[in-house]
């Protein structure tokens, strides 16, 4: 009995044993795993930071950046650490007249001054094609219209653009500057979306050490202004075209084409056409007359 009793009691201190390991065990693993998910959330908000931290960085340098470019030109001129580009000058001096003599060509057919014009509503239309002859085809007056148009620009502006050479001067000098200018003519240039005001100038700027030239043969100075004159004077042109060959132009044709054009024509009970060419988004226009295969009074239909 006794030895019996031995060996239950063995068993039991075994299994005891054997239950205490498995529970250890299971402990150190639970344990194990804990320790593993808290390592591991560390480690995913210390990443979580340091994203954070370099966006905020970059953040900061683009901000940086951008306060540079948008204020420097004023913070250096101010300070003397360099001098203002002539052109934003120029720019705002000539604008308002610029502006007015482009708006007054383009209600007069492309002419300052017409000659050879229709009265219609009160506004001297110039003739770009012409006879005064019945039942012929016109005859171009101005073959080149953009260079015609460039010209009259140019003529147009002169006074104030040498106004405000002389201006764009005197007012570097009184922020100290010593200033000196070589040529002197500019150009106009009609370009898709843009008027290009080109500066056949160069310009020195200087402040004790600090030397700044602009403009020369290297970098002309230019002064850009959004317009879509360009785009009218060739629809223009291609309806003139029509008018000196067939007598007259489809209008529908380049509506179709350009969504962004509306084209009217107003016939008169001389024969003459007006047209008027709108852009749709900013309403800038241009007039011209034509007189191309005239009926006399009578005959025909001048609707």
């Amino acid at each position: 009995m006794e030895e019996k009793k031995r060996i239950e009691s063995k068993r039991g201190t075994r299994a005891s044993d054997l239950f205490s390991s498995f529970y250890n065990l299971s402990n150190r693993k639970r344990s194990t795993r804990v320790s593993n998910l808290l390592l591991n959330s560390k480690i995913v908000n210390s990443k979580r930071s340091q994203v954070t931290i370099f966006v905020i960085i970059a953040l900061v340098i683009v901000g940086f950046a951008v306060l540079i470019y948008v204020f420097y030109p004023k913070i250096s001129a101010t300070f003397g650490f360099g001098a203002q580009s002539p052109q934003a000058d120029l720019e705002s001096c000539i604008e308002k007249n610029f502006q007015e003599k482009v708006s007054i060509i383009s209600s007069q057919g492309g002419s300052l001054n017409p000659k050879n014009y229709f009265l219609y509503k009160g506004d001297k239309i110039e003739y770009l094609c012409y006879t005064e002859e019945y039942y012929k085809t016109c005859v171009m007056q101005k073959p080149l219209i953009k260079n015609s148009v460039e010209a009259e620009i140019k003529n147009g502006i002169k006074d104030k653009f040498n106004e405000c050479v002389v201006n764009l001067k005197s007012n570097f000098e009184k922020k100290g500057y010593a200033v000196s200018m070589s040529g002197g003519d500019f150009g106009i240039e009609l370009l898709p979306k843009r008027v290009v005001i080109n500066i056949d100038k160069q310009i020195t700027l200087r402040k004790g050490e600090d030397v700044q030239s602009f403009g020369g043969d290297k970098k002309k100075l230019s002064v850009v202004f959004n317009n879509n004159l360009y785009e009218l004077t060739s629809i223009a042109s291609s309806i003139l075209n029509s008018e000196a060959t067939y007598g007259d132009a489809e209008t529908t044709i380049y509506m179709d084409f350009y969504h962004d054009l509306k084209v009217e024509k107003y016939k008169q009970t001389d024969g003459t056409k007006i047209y008027i060419l709108t852009d749709r988004n900013d309403g800038n226009k241009f007039k011209f007359a034509t007189r191309s295969v005239a009926w006399p009074p009578g005959y025909g239909l001048n609707v």
